[in-house]
């Protein structure tokens, strides 16, 4: 089961759709939509798509339907209940959106500890994650509002499509000044494949890289790829 939390434009919905598709050729997979927050920007946009993939998506009450107050349907609680060979959750963004995650603690608490990872996505060019102190002053109070504990961090650090492999770069550097002084490690590196493989070809430790996760980029803000998605 996969947890992703972060702060806004992390990219958490970009990965949340990218860890389930891949789960997905292997087995049984959910993905719940627990963003509270965001109410226009969210995996729900992608409802056709992860269908087509055979893939099980549980959205928030209301979502995408033009109502700004959301809640939580009682499907959520399928994550727990039923036999899924992986779960991903996308969360809503920073303290706030983590809070969500506090209504399931007992039903996170029974999974054995190799079964749940609770991740929070890092993206250095956004203003809520622009320095070390900012990122771990962050992940403190994510874990406070969620009652989770983060078990890693993904370096997912970007421009959208103005992203080179300097950001990797430069998003590597601050999180491993994160990962020392918090004791979190850097869980996972993810980016493009071309740009990963510009930036993993430059032999940085991998003990702040985590394992590399090449992604495809789903979430997109132009009206077609929109509409073809509904």
């Amino acid at each position: 089961m996969y947890v992703l939390i972060g702060n806004y434009g992390s990219g958490k919905s970009e990965l949340a759709l990218n860890f389930a598709f891949e789960a997905a050729k292997h087995g049984r997979t959910e993905l719940i939509d627990l963003d509270m927050v965001n109410t226009y920007f969210r995996l729900t946009e992608r409802g056709k798509m992860v269908s087509q993939k055979e893939i099980r998506l549980v959205s928030p009450n209301f979502a995408c339907s033009g109502i700004e107050t959301l809640s939580l349907p009682a499907e959520v609680q399928s994550a727990f209940a039923l036999d899924w060979d992986t779960v991903v959750f996308d969360v809503g963004g920073d303290a706030v959106g983590s809070t969500a995650l506090g209504r399931y603690h007992s039903d996170f608490m029974e999974l054995e500890p190799d079964q749940l990872e609770v991740l929070n996505v890092v993206n250095i060019r956004r203003p809520l994650a622009g320095t070390v102190e900012k990122i771990a002053r962050l992940q403190e109070e994510m874990q406070i509002h969620s009652r989770l504990k983060i078990t890693g961090m993904i370096n997912n650090t970007n421009l959208a499509n103005m992203t080179t492999p300097d950001e990797l770069r430069d998003g590597y550097e601050m999180l491993r000044e994160v990962s020392d002084l918090t004791g979190i490690p850097v869980a996972y590196t993810s980016g493009t494949k071309d740009l990963l493989d510009q930036f993993l070809a430059e032999g940085h430790d991998p003990k702040y890289i985590g394992k590399p996760v090449p992604i495809d980029i789903y979430m997109k803000r132009d009206w077609d790829s929109y509409i073809k998605s509904l």
